[in-house]
Protein backbone atom coordinates (compact mmCIF):
# COMPACT_ATOMS: atom_id res chain seq x y z
CA UNK A 1 0.00 0.00 0.00
CA UNK A 2 1.24 3.44 -0.47
CA UNK A 3 2.80 5.75 2.51
CA UNK A 4 0.10 8.36 1.70
CA UNK A 5 -3.56 8.59 -0.55
CA UNK A 6 -3.51 11.78 -2.90
CA UNK A 7 -4.79 14.94 -1.54
CA UNK A 8 -8.69 15.28 -1.91
CA UNK A 9 -9.53 17.89 -4.78
CA UNK A 10 -10.64 20.45 -2.74
CA UNK A 11 -13.62 22.18 -4.69
CA UNK A 12 -15.15 26.05 -4.48
CA UNK A 13 -18.49 26.87 -5.03
CA UNK A 14 -19.30 30.05 -6.99
CA UNK A 15 -22.23 31.40 -7.58
CA UNK A 16 -22.68 33.37 -10.57
CA UNK A 17 -25.67 35.46 -12.04
CA UNK A 18 -26.87 34.59 -15.18
CA UNK A 19 -29.29 36.53 -17.31
CA UNK A 20 -30.61 39.23 -19.18
CA UNK A 21 -31.12 43.09 -18.76
CA UNK A 22 -32.65 42.92 -14.77
CA UNK A 23 -33.79 39.17 -14.90
CA UNK A 24 -31.90 36.47 -13.62
CA UNK A 25 -30.55 34.67 -10.94
CA UNK A 26 -27.83 33.22 -9.49
CA UNK A 27 -25.93 29.97 -10.53
CA UNK A 28 -23.79 27.69 -8.39
CA UNK A 29 -20.49 25.91 -9.80
CA UNK A 30 -17.98 24.27 -8.21
CA UNK A 31 -14.31 25.25 -9.37
CA UNK A 32 -11.36 23.06 -8.36
CA UNK A 33 -8.92 25.20 -6.38
CA UNK A 34 -5.47 25.49 -7.59
CA UNK A 35 -2.40 27.47 -6.68
CA UNK A 36 -2.15 31.20 -7.78
CA UNK A 37 -5.78 30.87 -8.96
CA UNK A 38 -7.31 34.95 -10.11
CA UNK A 39 -10.97 34.96 -10.35
CA UNK A 40 -10.95 35.02 -13.96
CA UNK A 41 -9.21 31.93 -14.01
CA UNK A 42 -12.09 30.68 -12.45
CA UNK A 43 -14.86 32.07 -14.63
CA UNK A 44 -12.69 30.92 -17.55
CA UNK A 45 -12.71 27.58 -15.94
CA UNK A 46 -16.05 27.44 -15.29
CA UNK A 47 -17.05 28.66 -19.24
CA UNK A 48 -14.70 26.23 -20.93
CA UNK A 49 -15.51 23.08 -18.54
CA UNK A 50 -19.24 23.67 -17.08
CA UNK A 51 -20.81 25.35 -18.82
CA UNK A 52 -19.82 27.49 -23.01
CA UNK A 53 -22.57 29.31 -23.00
CA UNK A 54 -21.19 31.83 -19.85
CA UNK A 55 -20.49 34.94 -21.05
CA UNK A 56 -18.34 37.41 -19.48
CA UNK A 57 -15.25 39.91 -20.92
CA UNK A 58 -11.77 40.00 -21.25
CA UNK A 59 -8.80 40.76 -22.86
CA UNK A 60 -5.53 41.35 -21.83
CA UNK A 61 -5.12 39.30 -18.58
CA UNK A 62 -2.66 41.06 -17.05
CA UNK A 63 -4.26 43.92 -16.05
CA UNK A 64 -3.72 46.62 -18.53
CA UNK A 65 -6.88 46.80 -20.50
CA UNK A 66 -9.84 46.83 -17.78
CA UNK A 67 -12.36 44.95 -19.50
CA UNK A 68 -12.41 42.27 -16.95
CA UNK A 69 -14.01 43.99 -14.04
CA UNK A 70 -16.63 42.70 -12.07
CA UNK A 71 -18.15 42.58 -9.02
CA UNK A 72 -16.91 39.65 -6.65
CA UNK A 73 -18.42 39.30 -3.43
CA UNK A 74 -19.87 43.03 -3.65
CA UNK A 75 -16.62 44.74 -4.48
CA UNK A 76 -15.72 45.54 -8.02
CA UNK A 77 -12.52 44.76 -9.28
CA UNK A 78 -10.09 43.72 -12.20
CA UNK A 79 -10.75 39.78 -11.84
CA UNK A 80 -7.19 38.94 -13.91
CA UNK A 81 -5.33 40.05 -10.72
CA UNK A 82 -7.87 39.28 -8.05
CA UNK A 83 -6.51 36.25 -6.80
CA UNK A 84 -9.11 33.74 -5.57
CA UNK A 85 -7.26 33.42 -2.11
CA UNK A 86 -7.47 37.39 -1.43
CA UNK A 87 -10.93 37.01 -1.72
CA UNK A 88 -11.27 33.37 0.41
CA UNK A 89 -9.00 33.99 3.14
CA UNK A 90 -10.90 34.21 6.30
CA UNK A 91 -14.08 32.81 4.85
CA UNK A 92 -15.93 29.84 5.61
CA UNK A 93 -15.27 27.06 2.82
CA UNK A 94 -19.14 27.15 2.23
CA UNK A 95 -19.50 30.96 1.43
CA UNK A 96 -17.67 30.79 -1.19
CA UNK A 97 -17.36 33.25 -4.12
CA UNK A 98 -20.28 35.42 -5.59
CA UNK A 99 -19.34 36.92 -9.38
CA UNK A 100 -22.16 39.49 -10.57
CA UNK A 101 -21.62 42.35 -13.72
CA UNK A 102 -20.53 45.89 -12.56
CA UNK A 103 -23.13 47.99 -10.94
CA UNK A 104 -24.51 50.82 -11.93
CA UNK A 105 -24.39 49.52 -15.71
CA UNK A 106 -26.91 47.96 -17.85
CA UNK A 107 -26.41 44.07 -18.18
CA UNK A 108 -26.18 42.76 -21.84
CA UNK A 109 -26.12 38.92 -20.44
CA UNK A 110 -24.66 37.48 -17.54
CA UNK A 111 -21.46 38.87 -16.35
CA UNK A 112 -21.28 41.72 -19.55
CA UNK A 113 -22.44 45.13 -19.38
CA UNK A 114 -23.15 47.81 -21.55
CA UNK A 115 -20.84 50.66 -21.26
CA UNK A 116 -22.25 52.82 -23.79
CA UNK A 117 -23.68 54.87 -20.58
CA UNK A 118 -20.26 55.19 -19.09
CA UNK A 119 -18.94 56.47 -22.38
CA UNK A 120 -21.52 59.09 -22.88
CA UNK A 121 -20.65 60.69 -19.48
CA UNK A 122 -17.73 61.39 -20.74
CA UNK A 123 -18.92 63.53 -23.84
CA UNK A 124 -21.23 64.89 -21.34
CA UNK A 125 -18.33 66.37 -19.39
CA UNK A 126 -16.64 67.43 -22.38
CA UNK A 127 -14.35 64.86 -20.92
CA UNK A 128 -12.47 64.94 -25.02
CA UNK A 129 -9.32 66.92 -26.19
CA UNK A 130 -10.52 69.89 -27.76
CA UNK A 131 -7.22 70.09 -30.14
CA UNK A 132 -5.57 73.47 -30.62
CA UNK A 133 -2.93 72.69 -33.24
CA UNK A 134 -3.37 70.84 -36.53
CA UNK A 135 -1.01 67.79 -37.52
CA UNK A 136 0.90 70.72 -39.39
CA UNK A 137 2.02 72.63 -36.49
CA UNK A 138 4.65 71.93 -34.13
CA UNK A 139 4.35 70.05 -30.90
CA UNK A 140 3.27 71.98 -28.08
CA UNK A 141 6.09 71.72 -25.37
CA UNK A 142 4.74 70.94 -21.82
CA UNK A 143 6.43 71.60 -19.08
CA UNK A 144 6.47 68.55 -16.66
CA UNK A 145 7.35 70.75 -13.48
CA UNK A 146 4.43 72.83 -13.63
CA UNK A 147 2.11 72.27 -11.21
CA UNK A 148 -0.92 72.41 -13.69
CA UNK A 149 0.91 69.19 -15.39
CA UNK A 150 1.31 67.59 -12.12
CA UNK A 151 -2.26 67.58 -11.36
CA UNK A 152 -2.95 66.20 -14.87
CA UNK A 153 -0.08 63.26 -14.55
CA UNK A 154 -1.62 62.59 -11.33
CA UNK A 155 -5.19 61.67 -13.38
CA UNK A 156 -3.97 60.13 -16.35
CA UNK A 157 -3.89 57.26 -16.18
CA UNK A 158 -7.06 55.92 -16.28
CA UNK A 159 -7.96 52.64 -18.08
CA UNK A 160 -11.98 53.41 -18.37
CA UNK A 161 -12.57 50.11 -16.50
CA UNK A 162 -15.65 51.98 -14.68
CA UNK A 163 -14.65 50.17 -11.31
CA UNK A 164 -14.86 53.37 -9.65
CA UNK A 165 -18.23 54.01 -11.59
CA UNK A 166 -19.98 50.49 -10.31
CA UNK A 167 -18.14 51.84 -7.14
CA UNK A 168 -19.69 54.91 -6.57
CA UNK A 169 -23.37 55.07 -4.32
CA UNK A 170 -23.84 58.80 -5.79
CA UNK A 171 -24.27 57.01 -9.50
CA UNK A 172 -26.63 54.41 -8.33
CA UNK A 173 -28.88 56.76 -6.33
CA UNK A 174 -28.57 59.74 -9.18
CA UNK A 175 -28.61 58.15 -12.60
CA UNK A 176 -27.77 61.69 -14.10
CA UNK A 177 -24.42 61.88 -12.17
CA UNK A 178 -20.95 62.16 -14.48
CA UNK A 179 -19.20 59.62 -12.49
CA UNK A 180 -15.54 59.41 -11.25
CA UNK A 181 -14.16 58.44 -14.47
CA UNK A 182 -15.63 61.15 -16.63
CA UNK A 183 -14.78 63.92 -14.43
CA UNK A 184 -11.53 62.78 -13.35
CA UNK A 185 -10.88 62.77 -17.33
CA UNK A 186 -12.34 66.58 -17.14
CA UNK A 187 -10.12 67.47 -14.63
CA UNK A 188 -6.52 66.20 -16.19
CA UNK A 189 -7.71 67.81 -19.65
CA UNK A 190 -8.22 71.07 -17.67
CA UNK A 191 -5.08 71.23 -16.48
CA UNK A 192 -2.98 70.73 -19.85
CA UNK A 193 -1.99 73.14 -21.66
CA UNK A 194 -2.67 71.54 -25.05
CA UNK A 195 -6.20 71.23 -24.39
CA UNK A 196 -8.57 74.45 -25.73
CA UNK A 197 -11.74 73.64 -23.73
CA UNK A 198 -11.20 75.14 -20.39
CA UNK A 199 -14.67 77.24 -20.22
CA UNK A 200 -16.40 73.81 -22.26
CA UNK A 201 -15.59 71.37 -19.35
CA UNK A 202 -15.59 73.95 -16.55
CA UNK A 203 -19.82 74.93 -17.88
CA UNK A 204 -20.32 70.89 -18.97
CA UNK A 205 -19.17 69.27 -15.08
CA UNK A 206 -21.41 72.47 -13.20
CA UNK A 207 -24.82 70.83 -14.68
CA UNK A 208 -27.13 68.81 -13.81
CA UNK A 209 -25.21 65.70 -12.86
CA UNK A 210 -21.49 67.14 -12.17
CA UNK A 211 -19.16 67.58 -9.79
CA UNK A 212 -21.17 69.03 -7.29
CA UNK A 213 -23.35 66.21 -6.76
CA UNK A 214 -20.13 64.14 -5.70
CA UNK A 215 -20.43 63.08 -1.92
CA UNK A 216 -16.79 62.87 -1.00
CA UNK A 217 -17.24 59.11 -0.06
CA UNK A 218 -14.01 58.23 -1.63
CA UNK A 219 -15.20 54.74 -2.90
CA UNK A 220 -13.69 55.42 -6.07
CA UNK A 221 -10.75 56.13 -4.81
CA UNK A 222 -10.36 52.84 -2.65
CA UNK A 223 -11.50 50.50 -5.45
CA UNK A 224 -9.33 52.32 -8.30
CA UNK A 225 -6.84 49.40 -9.22
CA UNK A 226 -4.58 51.80 -10.58
CA UNK A 227 -4.49 53.92 -7.51
CA UNK A 228 -5.83 57.27 -8.70
CA UNK A 229 -8.25 59.53 -6.66
CA UNK A 230 -10.91 60.59 -8.70
CA UNK A 231 -12.12 62.38 -5.24
CA UNK A 232 -9.12 64.56 -5.47
CA UNK A 233 -9.62 65.65 -9.43
CA UNK A 234 -13.17 66.11 -8.38
CA UNK A 235 -12.78 68.10 -6.03
CA UNK A 236 -10.54 70.20 -8.23
CA UNK A 237 -13.19 70.82 -10.99
CA UNK A 238 -15.30 71.67 -7.69
CA UNK A 239 -13.03 74.96 -7.47
CA UNK A 240 -12.34 76.06 -10.81
CA UNK A 241 -15.66 75.44 -11.66
CA UNK A 242 -16.47 77.93 -8.96
CA UNK A 243 -14.15 80.20 -9.94
CA UNK A 244 -15.03 80.30 -13.13
CA UNK A 245 -19.02 80.85 -12.07
CA UNK A 246 -17.69 83.92 -9.69
CA UNK A 247 -15.40 85.55 -12.69
CA UNK A 248 -18.49 84.96 -15.19
CA UNK A 249 -20.76 87.07 -12.84
CA UNK A 250 -18.48 89.72 -12.14
CA UNK A 251 -17.62 89.97 -15.50
CA UNK A 252 -21.98 90.27 -15.92
CA UNK A 253 -21.56 93.17 -13.47
CA UNK A 254 -19.03 94.55 -14.74
CA UNK A 255 -20.54 95.16 -18.21
CA UNK A 256 -24.31 96.17 -16.64
CA UNK A 257 -22.37 99.62 -14.99
CA UNK A 258 -20.39 100.11 -18.01
CA UNK A 259 -23.81 100.36 -19.77
CA UNK A 260 -25.55 102.24 -17.11
CA UNK A 261 -22.92 105.40 -17.24
CA UNK A 262 -23.03 104.89 -20.95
Amino acid sequence: MPDSLPAKEQLLDVHIWRGSGEEGSYQTFQVPLQESQTILDVVSYIQQYIDTGLSYRFACRVGMCGSCAMMVNGVPRWTCRTHVKKITDGMRPADGLTISPLRNLPVIKDLVVDMDLFFDKWVRAEAVHHPTRTARDAIQPVEEETAERQAANAAIECINCAVCYAACDVVASNPDYLGPAALNRAWSLVNDVRDGGREAILQAVSGTGGCHNCHSQQSCQKYCPNELNPTASIAGLKRESAKYAMRSLLSLAGSGKKGEKA
